[in-house]
């Protein structure tokens, strides 16, 4: 994508969703259908508001997560996740909006469970910086 086309893309934002796997394994069938149908009307409520879903998924269970770390003696990996939180992250949406207010409201759809996290993605400030500078000398 060029630097253009870059500045005039919808914004594009991750939401992340926490969960306490604990509490997730507790859960009945009708309970976890309970959570799933959530989603169905947040997904309803995307559509609604002009926001458009571009990926996502729900993770598996932290205790299948591999952690990767690279050191002085090389790189190690370990079984499960590095935290030891009780919330771990447990899925996640790509959304491509110019609304990022509307999103936010969207977004208490599931936040009444566990906070939810957005997240612009793209550049780093430092990144804006480069690309008027690039701008600059042209």
């Amino acid at each position: 994508m060029t630097n253009e086309e870059w500045r005039f893309a919808m914004a594009q934002y991750m939401v992340l969703i926490p969960d306490d796997y604990d509490a997730w394994e507790a859960m009945t069938p009708q309970q976890r259908n309970e959570v799933y149908a959530e989603h169905e009307v947040f997904a309803a409520r995307l559509a609604r508001g002009g926001h458009r879903v571009t990926g996502g998924a729900e993770l598996t269970l932290p205790r299948t997560a591999r952690t990767v770390r690279s050191g002085p003696d090389g790189i190690t990996v370990t079984d499960g996740p590095y935290t030891e939180a009780v919330e771990q992250l447990s899925g996640y949406y790509l959304i491509e909006t110019d609304d990022l207010p509307d999103l936010e409201q969207a977004c208490g759809i599931l936040a009444h469970h566990v906070p939810i996290e957005i997240r612009q993605l793209g550049r780093a400030v430092e990144d804006d910086v480069m690309v008027v500078a690039a701008e600059a000398r042209t």
